[in-house]
């Protein structure tokens, strides 16, 4: 009796577990999914690489205008601050006024030399005369004294004579060559009278744009108290910048340059005229110039901003996320039939967070857009494709 409740008691509660056991869903065995990784195809671009230098707005030249004769009163002031001007034009002009009367007491002496080389020609002439009737007495004496007509004492009188004669033409010659020296003389301080009248007149000596103006109308000028005007030869205005070691290294002259100025306008075109073969031994720092067109926007010393393009190539490039440094290395993680492959590369310039792949890749490879992340030389992975960033790069 008691065997018999306990099988039946087995046999009940043996039915739910074997019904339960038909609902138990069978136990999966696929794969795990590969981890997903970002790539982006490798394309051809070109690639602008870009240094930045700041400075101060300055002339290429400046030319200084000053007075070369003292003591003249400025009278008129013929230009001013902002003003271009051509070469040779007329910027102030001095009073002549104390010239004129030097000129007018030159004139006289001039005359007054003139008149005596007048009169000292006339003198030689008639001394000249006396001279030869002298010396013709002197020879007929001489004749009667070899006869025995006249004696010693009329032939020295004769002698005597004929050498009065001769001394007189003399003086009269060197009076001449006296009045002629004078006459030089006066015409010399004329002259140097003219050109200072003509200096008198402050004159651009190259085509320019006025800087500065320090002339004031009454004042005196004088030749040793500096300019009276300060101008930018030829009207150029350009960037002179002070940049490291590192960036002097990369800029060569003829570079193009996009200068932007503090006072904002339009952006302007310029080029690398001149880089400094020395650095500062106290800021480390190089002089770097770059010339700009005439305009009317460059301001001298105003503050500006230029990108120099220190290079350009168009060739394979991803981003500079993709590439591993290690040491000398360079390295980009390739995904290929879902495997990850890592492939050394030659790398060259870089732009806009883009980088040159010279060699080690090939157009369209798909390549993991941050490498060196979780993933190795390998793996299985799951590509996911993304929309490549806004770049500084010229398709």
């Amino acid at each position: 009796m008691i065997l018999r409740s306990l099988a039946l008691a087995l046999a009940i509660t043996a039915i739910p577990v074997a019904a339960g056991a038909e609902d138990i869903a069978p136990v999966s065995t696929a794969a795990p999914k590969p981890p997903s990784v970002t790539v982006l195809p490798a394309r051809q671009r070109e690639l602008v690489a870009r240094v930045s230098v700041t400075g101060t707005l300055v002339p290429r030249e400046t030319v200084v205008v000053g007075s070369d004769i003292a003591g003249l009163r400025i009278e008129a002031l013929l230009a001013d601050e902002g003003d271009r001007v051509e070469a040779g034009a007329v910027l102030a002009r001095l009073s002549t006024d104390m010239i004129e009367v030097e000129l007018a007491q030159n004139q006289s002496q001039v005359s007054r030399a003139e008149a005596a080389i007048a009169q000292s020609r006339a003198q030689i002439e008639e001394a000249r005369s006396a001279s030869v009737e002298a010396e013709a007495a002197l020879g007929r004496t001489r004749s009667l004294q070899e006869k025995g007509i006249v004696g010693q004492d009329i032939l020295d009188q004769r002698i005597s004579a004929a050498a009065a004669a001769r001394a007189r033409l003399s003086s009269a010659e060197q009076g001449v060559a006296a009045a002629e020296a004078d006459r030089n003389l006066a015409l010399a301080q004329r002259r140097e009278l003219e050109l200072r009248r003509a200096k008198s007149e402050i004159k651009a000596p190259t085509a320019g744009l006025v800087l500065s103006r320090a002339a004031r109308l009454g004042a005196i000028a004088s030749s040793t108290s500096g300019g009276l005007f300060e101008l930018a030869r030829d009207g150029l205005i350009e960037l002179d910048a002070e940049v490291s070691e590192t960036v002097l290294n990369a800029l060569k002259t003829g570079q193009p340059v996009t200068v932007s100025l503090s006072g904002g306008g339009a952006a302007v075109e310029g080029k690398v005229r001149l880089v400094s073969p020395r650095v500062d031994e106290s800021t480390r720092l190089g002089r770097v110039r770059i010339a700009l067109p005439a305009s009317d926007q460059l301001r001298s010393g105003a503050f500006a901003r230029g990108s120099v393009e220190i290079a350009r190539s168009r060739g394979l490039t991803v981003p500079q996320t993709a590439v591993v440094v290690d040491a000398d290395t360079s390295r980009v993680q390739v995904v290929k039939d879902g495997k990850v492959e890592t492939r050394t590369v030659e790398t060259g310039i870089q732009a806009g967070g883009q980088i040159e792949i010279v060699s080690g890749l090939a157009d369209g490879d798909t390549i993991i857009s941050r490498a060196g992340t979780f993933v190795r030389e390998g793996d299985l992975v799951t590509p996911v494709e993304q929309t490549e960033a806004s770049l500084e790069v010229r398709p």
